[in-house]
């Protein structure tokens, strides 16, 4: 392998010839070989919108030459299609400010920018990783500006939309189901009738109202901390410049960022994120009362709850091959499960702003990242796989639903026979029993009826296993 020299501050450094990154991401590369998770490309392509409208904005306002900032656009827009991904080799655990990732990026685009213009990588001529890419930013004002870009671009992108398109199948469910009757559960015992109609208009509105909390989340995402640089002051840019960076950003994403009203905070917390986090973390706990009920339902499906019949996608079991099980429920579970200790990641995280900057920000997103994209796959993948499959087993429904009303008649006639015994022996004349007799009282409120008409309280004695009111 051949090597070429790089420098900075500290001093020279040997880094593969091939390579367009520098002298700052080799030693983060040796210093921060920790885990194998990758800074994830949507924040380095985040980052390298950032860079291309700084160098548009400075080319506009006759701060930067017109080749400089023609080439950095240029590379960063090969940056944004994804041309120089193996160009980007650095670990989530690094600096908690994302220094080296900043860094990492300024490199590239510069290295690639020097080449665009006929030079050679790794002198600094004619442009220079801080000087020119980095020119009016600060690693404290250009991570959380792309924290806030990836997360609204990913959300936007697929997991409202995935999210959707489950809500979809379960409106559709809501409406195939309405006419079959049900026995409801409350306390995992039999409860009054319901159609399973009924039951999945619950689940829909409950995922409504979940993408509705993430939608009115983005609001506080769209706006970004670049302008506020090192510590809020903006220390090294000229005024404006946070509106028009941000109002370029806005041309290249098409999405409705904002400056940040006060970088102070923008920089120093990340309380939008741990709010967004939050929509996604009530979100998680939706899906898995959803996905664990249908599991419950296709329970069985002889000896379980039976009621559904779930799609039989592959074999279930090794050495039970005619098994089928809730596969696609269980995959839900378990995403729901990462989602709510993510949040918790985040939470911890986001209490940590100390002074000016917050110091967890790879953690932040990449665990905000991580939930965004395994919900997203999730959903559609349980939409298309489970929910859009799913069948009712109307007789298994049918045959509970009349055992139910058998026995609550039953026991409606053993009771009112009770009533009238007990209470022809105590307060009421027979024409007032009568009179009750014919009454269609609900089991429940005809001790408080009696109660009620008569002043006192009734010492009513049920028979030997019968269910008391």
């Amino acid at each position: 392998m051949k090597f070429r020299k790089e420098f900075d501050s500290l001093g020279t450094v040997l880094v593969p010839a091939d390579k367009y990154w520098g002298a700052s991401t080799h030693r983060s590369n040796k210093y921060f070989d920790i885990g194998d998770f990758l800074v994830r490309p949507i924040v380095i392509k985040s980052i390298a919108m950032i860079k291309k409208a700084a160098a548009i904005v400075h080319k506009k306002n006759g701060d930067m030459d017109k080749k400089i900032s023609g080439a950095i656009v240029k590379a960063a827009n090969e940056v944004i299609s994804g041309k120089l991904n193996d160009h980007f080799p650095l670990k989530v655990w690094q600096t908690g400010s994302g220094t080296q990732t900043n860094m990492n990026v300024n490199e590239v685009i510069a290295n690639r920018a020097i080449e665009i213009l006929g030079g050679k990588k790794g002198t600094k001529k004619p442009v220079h990783p801080n000087d020119h890419v980095n020119k009016s930013q600060s690693t404290n004002d250009v991570f959380p500006t792309a924290m806030h870009m990836a997360i609204a671009i990913r959300a936007r992108g697929k997991l409202i939309p995935c999210l959707k398109l489950l809500n979809s199948e379960l409106k559709t469910k809501t409406k195939q189901f309405s006419k079959i009757i049900k026995v409801g559960r409350t306390h995992l015992q039999d409860a009054t009738p319901i159609t399973l109609g009924q039951e999945f208009s619950g689940y829909h509105s409950q995922l409504s109202k979940c993408i509705q909390r993430i939608e009115h989340s983005l609001e506080e995402i769209y706006f970004l901390a670049q302008g506020g640089t090192a510590v809020g002051t903006g220390l090294n840019t000229k005024k404006g410049f946070d509106k028009k960076i941000v109002n370029e950003l806005k041309k290249i994403t098409k999405l409705p960022f904002k400056p940040a009203p006060n970088k102070f905070a923008a920089l120093a917390a990340h309380d939008a994120i741990v709010n967004f986090s939050g929509t996604m973390n009530t979100t998680a706990v939706c899906l898995m009362k959803i996905a664990n009920d249908i599991r419950f339902l296709g329970s069985g499906p002889r000896a379980g709850y039976g009621e559904l019949i779930l799609p039989e996608n592959e074999p279930g079991s090794s050495i039970m091959p005619g098994k089928i099980n809730p596969t696609q429920c269980e995959a839900v579970t378990m995403v729901c499960v990462k989602v709510i200790g993510n949040h918790n990641g985040i939470t911890m995280a986001g209490s940590h702003g100390h002074f000016e900057l917050n110091v967890f920000k790879p953690l932040i997103i990449h665990n905000i990242l991580q939930s965004i994209h395994i919900m997203a796959d999730s959903a559609k993948s349980f939409s298309n796989y489970c929910v859009k499959g799913l069948k009712a087993n109307k007789k298994r429904m049918s045959d509970t639903t009349n055992t139910q009303i058998r026995r609550l008649s039953e026991f409606m006639k053993e009771y009112r026979a009770t009533i009238k015994n007990t209470i022809e022996k105590t307060y009421l004349t027979p024409q007032r029993v009568g009179f009750l007799q014919t009454q269609p009282l609900p089991v429940l409120l005809l001790p408080r009826v009696l109660q009620f008409e008569f002043r006192h309280t009734l010492d009513i004695q049920f028979p030997q296993g019968s269910i008391s009111p």
